[in-house]
Parts: C-alpha cells; structure tokens; sequence
C-alpha cells in the first residue's frame, strides 16, 4: 500500500490505499520505497530517522538560553493548530497545491485604514529608541582578539526593550537595502548593516504576534498584532509596514468567519502582492498594497487551509472533511495568490498529515502520520510543478534534523521558518543530526527524480554544519556552528560536494557567544553573516534584560 499521496486521473488526487498501522516497503509503479521515516523528538522538536519516538510536548515556557547552541526545533516537528470537528491535520508546506475558487473580497468585513495607533517613533531622529535613548549597538570592543584570517565582529545588538513577564518572540531578522529590522514584543526596529546604529523605531499599542518568513521585495511586509494588552489576547490584528523607512501604513482586523470563531493565533505568509493569514481552519487573503480582502476560506464542505508556503508559489495545506470524522485526510495545493483560485491539488493517504514544506520551487514537503502505537512515521516527498509525485526521499538509515526555529509563544506554527534544507532544480540537500554523538555531520544530496542519494559531504571534524540556500553558481551556501572555542562560519559545498570552502571565518574569542544563541535564525547577505535569537526570555531586573542578545553581525 502507498504510504503517501497518490494521484488520480481527474483533479485533485485521491488516495489508492490506506497506510497499515506500522507500513513500510510502500510500491510506486511497482517500485520498493523505504519505510517511512520516524521521529525521535528532542525537548522542542523532533529529527527525521528510522526509529521510532513519542511525540514531544511543546513547553510552557521558554528556557533561558545556555551554552551549547542553537537547540532549534526539528523541522519535521507537526504544527499544533485547533480543529474543530473531525479531527484533522496540523499541516506545514512549502511548495504548490490546489484549492477551489472563492471569488471576490468579503463586503462585510472593516476596510483597511491609515494606520492611527502605530506610528513610526525613531524614524525623525536616527539612533532613538522607543523611550528615547541612544539606542542601538554597543561598543563591546569584541574584535579585540581577532586572529589574522577572521572575520570581524560588526555589532552585536542587545534587547533595550522593556519585556513581558513570560518573555517575547523576536521576528526576523529582514534585510532591506542596508538596514536590518527585527520586532520585540511592541517594537519593530531597523540598524545599519555597518555598524549597528538604529536608524528608526515603531512602537505598536499591542505585542507582535505573527509575521511572514520574509517581506515583499519593495520592503513591505505585514505583520499580526494582538486585539488588546494582557495575556487573554488574540492575534487578529493586521499591521502594514514599510519596512524601508519605518512608515506604518494600512491596518485592519481579521473579519469574523460566520461559521467559525477567530482564531486566536495566526500565521502569515507573504506571496507576489498578496499576504495571507491563516489559523483555525480558515484562511484570508489580502492586498499588500491597501489591504483589501481578496479571498477567504472555502465554502463548507471542501479541504480547508490552514496553513501556507509562500514567494515565488503560494502552497496550502489543507484538512479535508470524511464522512468518518476520526479519519484524517488532507491534501496539498497551489493557490493563485490574487484570486485564491486552486491549480492542482495533491491529495494526501488517509491519516498522512502535511508537516512541513522545504522548498516552493521545487516542491519538497514532509508529511507523518501516528500508527496506532502513537509512534510518528515520516518521509520527504518531492512533487512535479503541475503537482504529481516526482520522488519519494530514500534517506536510508541517516537521522536528519532541519531547524525550524517558529514563534515560540504562538500556537499556530507555520510551515516555512526552516533551515537545514535546501533545493535546486534537480537536488535535495540536507543535513545529517548526530548531536546524540557530538561527531561531525554530513550533507547529502538527493536526486529529485529518483529520490536516491548523489553523494555526501563531511562537515569539518567536530563541527556540524547546515544548509541555509543556494548561492552563487549553483553552490550551497552553510552555516557551520560556533562551539564555545571555536568560532562558526559561512562555507559553500560545490553542486558536485567535495571539501566545504569558507566564506568567512567567525573569530574564536567571541565563540562562547556566538553559541549560545537560542533557536537561531541564520541570514547571509551582500557579505555579512546575521546570527538571532528566536526569543528573549524576561528577566528579574531592567539591567538584565539589557544583556539579553538579539543579533549579532559578522563582516570582512
């Protein structure tokens, strides 16, 4: 029997088979695939391996960061959302699917306004905060010990924000032009890429609670805001912002679905000129430009969204109704981001969830399911353009853990904050987890076609590294992480593999802090290494807090 989606001869696919409580050896076409993969989680996620596992609790709280890195959240970790009535899917994505066309805005809902609550507080005066202090990057002398070969420490910027008694979220870091903007708790600032100095600040009236992986490629992004104060909030606020200047632009509240209650949390995705928000099984899409509704959830009755991929494809994952209401059926889709028009939909086996989405373009996703031993099988499907199953991914006995780093305070998780995975037109590439054993990892990169390994790379001994894009001609572009004595650095793998090249060394003497970043979110840009912190954890006293670290940027 199939493990995983099949496909049918009209429309959306449908399922040729159930998967057996404990499947393995599935055919295509005749054709053995291995058994799907299981997880073995650790405290905030869970790696892709042959074995099996209980699924992890997510934590309450989260924990003050310590030496030993960035501890992300596997990447085949499943999203938790509310479902209401069958019992459906926490669905991740990152690569097309189908849904059916609901036409037009909704006339009903608030039209989207200027912004009057939210205005930009720093962006009159360079290098002011929130409060009104000099703000920005501190002078720590941390390129006092820089050996010869190694990169500098351009800043490193520590939280000046005042924080909630449970701690906040930090959003982003977003590279535009030459600042870097990241969001605390009410707070979205931008520094120089140079030097650290802020350059403007916006103060929210409520806590930032969602925004998408990435703005649009003007600078604009969108971002949720809670309905009020207080810890019995919902995150049902838009809030449009240019994140070039600081200039807070239209906001508008989530419209009330009259079949389902709000959602209480969301999740955000940016695709063309459209920005979607989704949770709780519903879905609406608004212009990025007035926001203006353009389409919202399905009629009743069909495969419900809640939860997208976006940039250059808009992906949806979607539950879809049984006539059995324990039986889980889902599917996978690509949406055309003005209309909400469904192109093809991929629909999943029975009781098989989408999980989390690696690449858009090409499309690669991971998907599980629990047998009845409540132990979480997996595996890595690669999907056609048109959305028929390309590959199944054989990863044979290697365990693999992307990072995805997520909101930690946020119920709805989303499906593209992951890192630890990257694709091209023909390949996969991904990285081997032996953190159990502390021993250096590899990069193996898979054939989409086939699904079969091409070759593996060694990472440096001791180090691990991970596979953030692709670069320039087509190489890898990796993170290979800090320890605390030696620094991490960038490195390229070539399309063939071979030995990974450094880019740019990080300096030994600010290793120790380098490491203990917490869930870190990598970017490279034009040159310059971007390290942060997925959260800041609060803190007995406002000088504490201070020493609290959100990004730290490494240059030539």
């Amino acid at each position: 029997m199939p493990l995983l989606p099949s496909e049918s001869s009209y429309g959306p696919p449908q399922p040729v088979g159930r998967p057996a409580p404990f499947a393995s050896q599935p055919s295509v076409n005749g054709q053995q695939y291995v058994a799907p993969m299981h997880e073995v989680p650790g405290p905030y996620g869970g790696r892709l391996n042959p074995h099996g596992g209980q699924p992890a609790q997510r934590p309450t709280s989260a924990p003050t960061p310590s030496v030993g890195g960035s501890d992300g959240r596997g990447l085949f970790t499943g999203r938790r959302v509310a479902l209401i009535g069958a019992v459906l899917a926490a669905l991740l994505v990152i690569s097309g699917g189908v849904w059916f066309a609901v036409g037009g805005g909704d006339t009903n809902t608030p039209e989207a306004k200027p912004s009057q609550n939210a205005e930009p507080s720093g962006s009159a005066s360079a290098g002011q905060g929130p409060g009104g202090a000099a703000s920005g990057a501190r002078n720590e002398n941390l390129n006092a010990g820089r050996k010869p070969g190694e990169a500098k420490v351009n800043w490193l910027l520590r939280n000046d924000v005042d924080l909630p008694g449970r701690g906040a979220d930090v959003y982003g870091p977003w590279v535009v032009g030459d600042i870097v903007v990241v969001g605390v708790y009410k707070t979205v600032s931008a520094y120089s890429t140079a030097d650290g100095t802020r350059k403007w600040a916006l103060t929210l009236p409520t806590g930032l609670c969602a925004a998408p992986v990435a703005p649009a490629d003007n600078g604009t992004i969108v971002i949720g805001v809670n309905d009020k104060p207080g810890e019995r909030e919902k995150c049902t606020g838009l809030q449009q912002i240019d994140l070039r200047n600081g200039q807070a632009g239209w906001e508008r509240p989530i419209p009330k679905d009259s079949n389902q209650p709000l959602p209480s949390d969301i999740t955000l995705t940016i695709s063309g000129s459209t920005v979607v928000a989704a949770g709780g099984r519903q879905s609406f899409a608004f212009s990025l430009a007035d926001g203006k509704q353009l389409w919202g959830s399905r009629p009743p009755g069909t495969c419900q969204p809640d939860a997208f991929a976006g940039g250059r494809r808009l992906i949806a994952a979607a539950g879809c109704s049984t006539s059995d209401p324990n039986q889980v059926q889902e599917e996978l889709s690509e949406v055309d981001p003005v209309t909400g028009r469904v192109k093809w939909a991929y629909r999943l086996d029975l009781h098989w969830r989408v999980e989390k989405v690696y690449s858009v373009s090409p499309l690669v996703f991971s998907a599980f399911r629990h047998d009845d031993s409540n132990v979480k099988k997996r595996a890595v499907l690669a999907l056609t353009d048109a959305g028929k199953l390309r590959s199944r991914i054989q990863v044979g006995d290697d365990t693999y853990e992307p990072m995805c780093t997520g909101s930690f305070a946020a119920k709805a998780d989303g499906v593209e904050d992951c890192t630890g995975v990257a694709a091209d037109t023909n390949t996969l590439y991904m990285a081997t987890d032996t953190s159990a054993s502390r021993t250096a990892n590899a990069v193996v990169a898979f054939d989409l076609d086939t699904g079969r390994p091409k070759w593996r790379a060694a990472a440096p001994t001791g180090r691990t590294m991970t596979p953030l894009h692709l670069g320039d001609g087509g190489n890898v572009l990796l993170y290979v992480a800090a320890s605390t004595d030696r620094g991490g650095a960038v490195a390229t793998l070539a399309p063939t593999g071979g030995t990974p090249k450094v880019l740019l060394q990080h300096p030994a003497s600010t290793a120790q802090i380098e490491s203990t970043f917490w869930k870190a979110r990598f970017v490279y840009a034009h040159g310059v290494f971007y390290l942060a912190n997925s959260f800041v954890a609060s803190a007995i006293t406002d000088a504490e807090e201070k020493t609290k670290k959100i990004v730290m940027a490494f240059g030539k």
